[in-house]
């Protein structure tokens, strides 16, 4: 019993240990205080060497651009321009979620989402979503390593 005692109060420790660790080395990126107004998240989060990609979605001055692979390059450009302000690449990324609000744009989304890479692609998932913020067709949510 004693033994059990003493393995529960190491693992509380370690991760007490770890929730600490992983604060200090926490940095946000595009984000506003909890007190500002404006939308309540960061555009991304970097924990160690992972940067975590809030959603992002790809319209137009105008709203909702006029095709699905005109809102996937928008998308994608601007998920491009946050991970180069960090220093990285598309090639950085390692997952990538795609929310749709059609899934028969899967097609058109893909033949511009190949165009961004250069090496091999992140692990992906395509995600048939329902009625997106702004009636846009995508929003997409991704991380990515400097390793």
């Amino acid at each position: 019993m004693k033994n059990r005692f003493l393995l529960a109060g190491l693992v509380a420790g370690l991760a007490f240990a770890s929730a600490n660790d992983l604060a200090a080395q926490r940095s946000y990126v595009g984000g506003r205080s909890a007190d500002e107004e404006g939308a309540p998240f960061s555009q991304a989060v970097w924990i160690d060497d992972t940067l975590y990609l809030s959603g992002m979605l790809g319209l137009a001055q105008g709203g909702v651009p006029d095709t699905a692979e005109e809102e996937a390059r928008n998308v994608l450009n601007n998920m491009q321009r946050v991970l180069e302000g960090e220093g990285l690449t598309m090639d950085h990324l390692v997952s990538v979620q795609i929310f749709s609000s059609d899934v028969s744009d899967y097609q058109a989304f893909n033949g511009v989402y190949r165009t961004y890479f250069t090496k091999t692609f992140p692990a992906r998932a395509f995600i048939g979503a329902g009625t997106l913020l702004f009636n846009a067709r995508f929003e997409v949510q991704a991380v990515a390593s400097r390793k």
